[in-house]
């Protein structure tokens, strides 16, 4: 059996999307931007498009801007808040400890061209609070930025209420919801959302595409010069398949929200049962309040590495916490940021699910993640060490 439990990395594109995108080959073939007869048809096509995010968002169409994805929303978003609050002379950005990188790498280049950037402590709870946020606001801080949902751990922050904080301070917030949009119900009108970024592989749309929406009045620098596309906030003609894509997905999954999470909050909750049943396992993130599809655990005495492997060999396709896949020794900044300790944090499992998951496939899970672990604890010398009092044990 073949399990696909990787929906967090990626998401097959759905019937829906890959039907809508075929007129925009055969048909809508033109650039949105010409004036020719061919170009407007594409434009009209782009707009209802950008108008059916909006509906998804319970915002204005005139304010979602399309990108190449979360990454480039994410950049847009932080580096326009950072330069307009650099001219009122407030270089203060919040965010917290276990953002995705996009967010990360871009304080991090902020905070060397003289940006003070506090990142809120997640490892009580595994979660960060609006009172966190309302305690680090100052007079110079110029944004908010704190993720929706969490990509490894699923944790779901309290948006509305870190939203009602920003909005009482006047401080522009940000959130990367690519992990939250097209899974949970969002309104950022209701949820004093002032930017958020999105993208639309996560729900079943095509790679390389995405989108940020922008409160009206907010203000946008561009990082992508060149032409007037986007409203002149970014530049490129438009990917057009890509975008209709993405909205016939995002339409689709909202519409079928409650339906599609009822099943896999249901497949989830299985799977968390079962393999909580392992000796020497921990679960990562909020136990209640977290991504209907995410299951993350850590197992004592294994490396993330080997158990990946193994599990694709016996058809599970999954990932993990650590970063040693990518050529890093080092584990996940998240694990490590909720308080894991390395040798802890290096035997991570994160399985990530969708509609499209069976409760079979959750059980061929729960038979062959137990075989596997119990096989590699067996090969290692740390679980030895554990087993003959030489360690203690830390779960």
């Amino acid at each position: 059996m073949q399990v696909y439990a990787d929906n967090a990395a990626t998401t097959k594109i759905s019937g829906h999307a890959l039907q809508a995108m075929m007129p925009c080959f055969e048909k809508f073939y033109g650039n949105p931007s010409s004036l020719h007869s061919v170009g407007q048809e594409a434009k009209e096509v782009l707009e209802d498009a950008r108008a059916k995010v909006a509906a998804c968002l319970g915002c204005e169409p005139r304010e979602v801007y399309f990108t190449s994805g979360g990454s480039e929303a994410d950049n847009q978003a932080i580096i326009s808040a950072a330069r307009f609050g650099a001219r009122k002379n407030k270089k203060h950005i919040i965010s917290t400890a276990f953002e995705h990188h996009a967010v990360l790498h871009t304080l991090n280049k902020l905070e060397n061209e003289g940006f003070e950037i506090t990142l809120l402590d997640v490892s009580n709870g595994h979660n960060v609070t609006a009172q966190q946020v309302k305690d680090a606001i100052r007079e110079d801080t110029c944004l908010v930025t704190c993720m929706y949902a969490n990509n490894e751990i699923g944790s779901i922050l309290p948006i509305a209420q870190i939203g009602a904080v920003c909005k009482e301070a006047g401080v522009p917030f940000h959130t990367d919801a690519v992990q939250a949009v097209g899974h949970l119900q969002i309104n950022v009108k209701e949820q004093n959302i002032d930017m958020l970024s999105l993208s639309g592989h996560k729900f079943h749309g095509p790679k390389g595409v995405g989108a940020l929406y922008v409160r009206r009045g907010l203000p946008l620098v561009n990082v992508i010069e060149g032409g007037a596309q986007e409203r002149g906030k970014r530049a490129g003609t438009e990917n057009l398949p890509g975008i209709v894509g993405m909205a016939a997905a995002l339409a689709d999954a909202c519409a079928n929200l409650e339906e599609n999470n009822k099943k896999v909050t249901a497949l989830r909750d299985k799977l968390i049962e079962g393999l909580s049943k392992i000796p020497h396992c921990a679960l990562n993130g909020d136990p209640v309040n977290r991504l209907p599809g995410n299951v993350s655990f850590c197992f004592e005495g294994i490396e993330g590495e080997s158990l990946l492997l193994l599990l694709d060999m016996q058809g599970v396709a999954a990932s993990s916490g650590s970063a040693c896949t990518s050529g890093s020794l080092d584990p996940s900044h998240v694990l490590l940021a909720i308080g894991r300790v390395h040798d802890v944090a290096h035997g991570s499992l994160r399985l990530s699910l969708s509609h499209y998951n069976t409760e079979e496939e959750i059980d061929h899970i729960l038979k062959v993640v137990p075989e596997v672990v119990s096989l590699l604890r067996n090969m290692s010398p740390v679980w030895r060490d554990l087993q003959t009092g030489k360690r203690e044990y830390i779960l």
